[in-house]
């Protein structure tokens, strides 16, 4: 066991979408699944308390604008099975999931190429208000076309420019949240009748080469200012910007061989940049299916499997990767196409990741239609938190993003059996740390982006002439 990892608390949050199907396919045909209600703003209320019941640090919730029009050349095939469409705009519920909770965090996915900075980093502070410093943001530069020409777009941006985009984007949005307001400017002075002091407020003026803003920020200083940085890029260009910019990082993949890699290089990258490695905090998807023992565990595996879909899950699988499997032999190899502009990790890390492991198609359906393209920890509370454990210390993550089979049930089952079972150990808090989700994940008085933060560069009295984006 490495001295690093030795004692090192896991960290867990729930992965979700607002669609009839996130990772597992088939599995909203289950009697005690509750995909189908994710159109009432009580399913997710009651989540946000399972959550916090069961200590998840935060509710990651994905989107995207896609249409998962690949498979088949069409999304007939995804709307007839509800592979990720239709989907709701997932931000609208954070408000009231934060009402009904006090310490659960929330991961929202937005991407940084489909609207411009200045009405999302308004919307952001706005829920960074509202939930007391409870928001992240998970950054995402887009992988399909169907996105692309929602937006207007006439084709979608080549992989690694939209990381160069992106990169101007986090630019413009730190301007606002960091140097726009002095954090007295608003001084609330009832007897003087002054709510505001002008001379502690600037504009922020950013003339770059995809986006313009001449304004002041309209929200003032929210308790976290920028919201938790999450990224989810795991291709070598992904991992220049998470280097960069991330605070928490998610990735995915079926072994330790195709995370472990991805980890100790993104770490090496940010130690390149000046930050401390040890501040990036890795987030594995998984999936448990626990019981109070294992053959009970075993018999919910077995009773899950009569409800997957594997079609579906190369539908899903399709969409991420911008290639049609529909026509392909399901015992053919996969393999890693360079001219793919999709989801390019997702691909990686069932071909070319893992040398000593070759997927068929046949194989990445069977394992995909259960939550989605991480492992499966199956067995009594003691043998996932072995598994889990183990996971741990193979890759360096620091935690899961935990998928499901069936919703909320998977979550509510983690919360009751393993995680008192993490507790036991030592690998699991005993309860929430007080603060902003930022503080929660750092600890007190870490409220606000560290000094090594390129963001920093943004606020009053910064050295002129922002950021240094050497190469990493």
């Amino acid at each position: 066991m490495s001295q690093q990892n030795e004692k090192k608390q896991i960290r867990v949050n729930a992965f979700a979408m607002a669609t009839p199907v996130h990772h597992s396919p088939g599995l909203w045909r289950h009697p005690d699944d509750r995909s189908l209600d994710y159109t009432a703003l009580s399913y997710w209320t009651d989540l946000a308390q399972v959550l916090e019941g069961g200590l998840f640090d935060a509710l990651f919730i994905a989107d995207s604008m896609a249409s998962n029009d690949i498979y088949g050349g069409s999304y007939h095939a995804a709307l007839k099975v509800g592979a990720q469409i239709p989907k709701l705009d997932p931000i609208v519920a954070v408000s009231a999931m934060a009402l009904v909770t006090r310490h659960l965090g929330f991961g929202i996915t937005s991407n940084a190429l489909y609207e411009p900075p200045f009405p999302f980093a308004r919307r952001m502070s706005t829920l960074d208000h509202l939930t007391g410093g409870r928001v992240g943001w998970n950054i995402v530069t887009g992988h399909t076309q169907s996105g692309s020409r929602a937006v207007g777009e006439k084709a979608l941006t080549p992989h690694d420019q939209r990381y160069d985009i992106a990169d101007e984007y986090l630019d413009a949005v730190y301007a606002l949240w960091e140097g726009s307001w002095d954090d007295d400017a608003a001084v609330r002075d009832r007897a003087a009748g002054i709510y505001a002091d002008p001379a502690r407020i600037r504009p922020v003026t950013h003339r770059g080469q995809h986006f313009q803003i001449d304004a002041l920020h309209l929200s003032e200083p929210s308790p976290q200012r920028t919201p938790v940085l999450f990224q989810a890029g795991a291709s070598a260009r992904g991992r220049v910007f998470a280097a960069r910019h991330a605070e928490c990082i998610f990735v995915s993949g079926p072994t330790p061989a195709v995370i472990g890699p991805v980890v100790a290089d993104t770490r090496r990258r940010a130690a390149a940049l000046g930050r401390d490695p040890a501040e990036l905090k890795f987030f594995s998807m998984a999936t448990t299916i626990v019981g109070a023992t294992e053959d009970e565990a075993k018999a919910k595996l077995a009773d899950y499997r009569r409800y997957i879909n594997p079609e579906a899950a190369l539908i899903l699988f399709s969409g991420w990767t911008g290639i049609d499997f529909s026509g392909w032999d399901l015992d053919a190899p996969i393999t890693f196409d360079t001219r793919s502009q999709g989801l390019v990790s997702a691909l990686e890390a069932f071909s070319i990741a893992d040398p000593s492991r070759v997927w068929t198609v046949r194989e990445l359906a069977e394992h995909n239609a259960i939550g989605g393209r991480g492992p499966v920890f199956v067995g009594a509370p003691d043998q996932v938190a072995d598994q889990i454990e183990a996971w741990v210390e193979a890759t360096d993550v620091d935690g899961l993003n935990l998928s499901y089979a069936i919703t909320p049930g998977g979550f509510a089952d983690f919360g009751a059996l393993v995680v008192p079972e993490l507790q036991r150990r030592g690998r699991f808090k005993p309860a929430y740390a007080a603060g902003t989700l930022r503080e929660k994940i750092y600890g007190p008085g870490h409220a606000r982006l560290p000094a090594s933060h390129p963001a920093a560069a943004f606020r009053p009295g910064a050295a002129a002439g922002g950021p240094q984006r050497q190469a990493v």
